[in-house]
């Protein structure tokens, strides 16, 4: 309204114009849905290929993550763009990075320990400062781009701090609960865990 009545004292200097069609939009949605599933499988092949019976709990655990995330996104109304899209992706990515420093640092303590039990109580202690590490600083970058970002940097950013948080969560209450299952449960040379 400001512009058409001629109320600025300057003229308007048009810098960048783009015209983007529907059609453009939904390939790109699209492209980066197909990539987010392709992702996962390949990482839920790859978790179980490498850690057998815990990269099945890994799987469960990304998963819930994964259900977790979109529930609270679904609860916040928020749109899935292309941003978002990534900051799902970032979120598989980090959730696997977590359990991967876990199971590795558990298979560590298994080489000195005598005891799987207090192996992996070890296991998970060593590797909490790690994965807090790695997840509170990528929390850190998201509220700096929700602060400073513009419209898709800011879906991006919450996409990711939601999914961070779902990340510790899973990875420290849930995959722990039902590795904890297991390894309780377990009587020595009864179950190959790696």
């Amino acid at each position: 309204l400001l512009l058409r009545s001629g109320a600025l004292p300057r003229p308007l200097d048009v810098v960048e114009e783009r015209t983007v069609g529907p059609d453009l939009g939904e390939d790109s949605i699209r492209s980066g849905i197909i990539s987010l599933i392709t992702g996962f499988i390949l990482v839920i092949i790859f978790m179980f290929y490498k850690y057998k019976v815990f990269g099945l709990i890994a799987n469960l655990a990304l998963i819930s993550n994964l259900l977790m995330l979109l529930g609270v996104l679904t609860i916040l109304e928020a749109t899935l763009t292309l941003p978002g899209i990534a900051g799902i992706i970032l979120t598989v990515g980090m959730a696997v990075d977590a359990n991967v420093l876990i199971f590795e640092r558990i298979k560590e303590e298994l080489k000195t320990e005598k005891s799987i039990i207090h192996a992996f109580d070890i296991g998970y202690s060593k590797a909490k400062i790690t994965v807090l590490d790695a997840n509170i600083t990528t929390l850190i970058a998201a509220i700096i781009l929700f602060v400073f970002g513009s419209g898709p940097v800011k879906g991006f950013a919450i996409t990711l701090g939601i999914g961070i948080i779902t990340t510790l969560f899973s990875a420290y209450f849930l995959a722990r609960h039902l590795t904890s299952i297991i390894i309780l449960n377990k009587k020595t040379g009864e179950v190959k865990l790696w």
